[in-house]
């Protein structure tokens, strides 16, 4: 009999389940911390970006070592899928837009979604390089180790 899908298996969903609870509750305290910076509301700049950089250093650093484990799968189920996807949240984005556009601000709702994007996609491009930067170079070298033939 076949292994049941991985979206099935209680184990797995409560892990998903404790990283959603935790990462929620960060959110919420970044949210608590971090003021709206004239009616812009900043925070959700701050845990998408955030969330975008340790995701991806998340992701690279267990690509890095190898075959998936069940350790690993762990760790990215309950890290990333979870906390990491319950603490980003795209769908305040789209609220925040939506708000400023509404109150008049087209321009500011333009420019919070393009710094959103971009800065969620510097934060991910440095994320994979802080964990590439940790691995040895024979990691980061394909299968040839980087010699010119």
């Amino acid at each position: 009999m076949p292994a049941r899908p991985a979206y099935l298996r209680p184990r797995l969903i409560a892990l998903v389940m404790a990283g959603g609870a935790v990462g929620t509750l960060l959110r919420h305290g970044v949210a608590q911390l971090v003021a709206p910076v004239g009616g812009v509301p900043v925070a959700t700049v701050v845990v998408n970006v955030a969330g975008a950089f340790a995701l991806a250093w998340l992701l690279t650093a267990l690509a890095g070592r190898g075959q998936e484990s069940r350790t690993r799968r762990d760790l990215r189920l309950l890290a990333g899928t979870g906390l990491l996807g319950a603490f980003t949240t795209y769908s305040a984005l789209a609220v925040d837009l939506d708000v400023l556009n509404l109150r008049g601000h087209p321009v500011l709702a333009l420019g919070y979604g393009a710094l959103t994007l971009l800065g969620g996609l510097a934060a991910a491009h440095l994320g994979v390089l802080a964990a590439g930067a940790r691995r040895s170079p024979h990691t980061c070298m394909g299968p040839d180790d980087g010699r010119r033939r």
